[in-house]
């Protein structure tokens, strides 16, 4: 039988699941390449033949989605495989369509066919978009299951960045681990607040070898979805949050809507800073797509130290690189914890960005005059550093879920912001994990 030439569209997370769930053994399609895309510096490398597969003993090339058009054709690529998340309907349908104009199929996997089935309860908590405050929620989904008495193992959406083959399964208990899989900014920022509350988190390339690993240490597991990708996993329970900050978003994105017609518990987060009017805009989008779903409402409170250090001072701020990224915001938690203690000026980073920083700046051009945490491998962490250090602020406020000075040299004074959840009203998210899982 003539194997149907196949290249998967990705960025180093659900690309490589889907392959390695529904394509590796399968006979009936031969993986000619993987594209790479939204992540700087993922492509150029290859497949590794010792995750590929007996089907595939020279791996698999990994290239510039933007050689897309060439590719099928030199490659005689019959079908396109949309493997990657957090962007909008009309982004997806171009995409098909320049797919399809080049001659071949396009499709998309659902996650009837890529999700695995645990032998352990398994929580999932994902969201519409990059920065609605998913990752808060999967600290206190945790932190609830383990005053239970419940031994919780999280397993967090991949980042594999660097080497596939040491990444496959990888297993976070102390800070330790991280220098030893030299974790990247955005991969401490996922792992690290774990760590601090003594949980012990698994990522990585694998996720099957993963579950089964997680398994063997766990009560329950939380699938700590990112991306608003869906889970990759089987849940038992599904958790979604959703952003007022961004109306409309969660009809609008792909498959962040998936996510949100398949909830059991929606969560719209961040209530205390956003207009009335746009939480009841959410409000009535989720009971147009998904009425059985328990609607709770948040607030993510700040937290700074020392207040008092931001009044009156010329400001840079830093914000959680993803979220300004990917999830199109301006501004994020710095940005409310300057005007709320009196920063007198929060000064404009992009004239003293350098390196990848500025490319960062001109891919991502809604990204406000805030500084993301970007920190995708030693030079850009470096040039990260070299962005804060040349600029001429007072104090930088850091609104990353990691201390920076953990990985990079910050000279000027810093303050940190941080936050987490609080459900509003009854029934709490506990009383909900109670009585499932109490």
């Amino acid at each position: 039988m003539k194997r149907i030439r196949t290249l998967i569209m990705g960025a180093a997370g659900r690309d490589f699941h889907n392959f390695n769930v529904y394509f590796r053994n399968n006979e009936q399609y031969d993986v000619v390449a993987f594209t790479a895309t939204q992540i700087p510096g993922i492509e150029g490398r290859q497949y590794p033949k010792e995750l590929a597969g007996d089907l595939y003993p020279q791996g698999i090339p990994i290239y510039e989605e933007a050689r897309l058009d060439d590719l099928i054709r030199e490659l005689q690529v019959e079908q396109v495989v949309f493997s990657y998340s957090d962007v909008s309907h009309g982004y997806v349908m171009h995409k098909a369509s320049q797919v399809m104009t080049s001659g071949a199929d396009f499709r998309l996997l659902g996650a009837t066919a890529t999700q695995i089935k645990s032998t352990k309860p398994i929580v999932s908590v994902c969201a519409v978009r990059t920065g609605s405050g998913k990752s808060q929620t999967s600290r206190a989904v945790v932190a609830t299951l383990q005053s239970f008495g419940l031994k919780v193992v999280a397993v967090r959406h991949p980042m594999p960045y660097g080497n596939l083959i040491a990444q496959q399964v990888q297993r976070f208990a102390e800070y330790d681990d991280l220098d030893e899989y030299e974790c990247t900014i955005e991969e401490r920022e996922e792992y690290e607040p774990y760590i601090d509350r003594g949980a012990v988190i698994y990522a990585g390339v694998d996720y099957e070898k993963i579950l089964r690993k997680a398994e063997e240490e766990a009560d329950v597991i939380v699938w700590d979805g990112g991306n608003n990708d869906l889970s990759f996993y089987q849940s038992d329970y599904h958790i979604v949050v959703v952003d007022p900050h961004r109306p409309g978003h969660e009809l609008a994105y792909y498959p962040g809507e998936v996510n949100l017609r398949m909830a059991d518990v929606v969560l719209i987060n961040k209530v205390d800073t956003a207009d009335y009017e746009n939480v009841l805009t959410v409000r009535k989008n989720i009971q147009s797509v998904n009425p059985d779903a328990l609607v709770l409402e948040a607030a993510s409170p700040i937290f700074v130290d020392n207040p008092e250090a931001i009044r009156g001072k010329r400001v840079l701020v830093v914000e959680d690189g993803p979220t300004l990224t990917h999830g199109e915001m301006a501004y994020g938690a710095g940005v409310v914890a300057a005007r709320r203690f009196g920063a007198a000026e929060m000064i404009d980073p992009r004239p003293f960005a350098v390196g990848s920083i500025v490319d960062t700046y001109q891919k991502y051009p809604t990204t406000g005059a805030v500084l993301p945490a970007m920190g995708y491998g030693p030079k850009q962490m470096a040039e990260l550093e070299a962005t804060i250090n040349n600029s001429d602020a007072d104090l930088v406020i850091v609104a990353t879920p990691i201390d920076l000075r953990r990985v990079i040299n910050v000279k000027l004074p810093m303050e940190r912001v941080r936050y987490e959840l609080q459900v509003i009203g009854t029934p709490t998210l506990a009383d909900l994990l109670a009585k499932k899982f109490g």
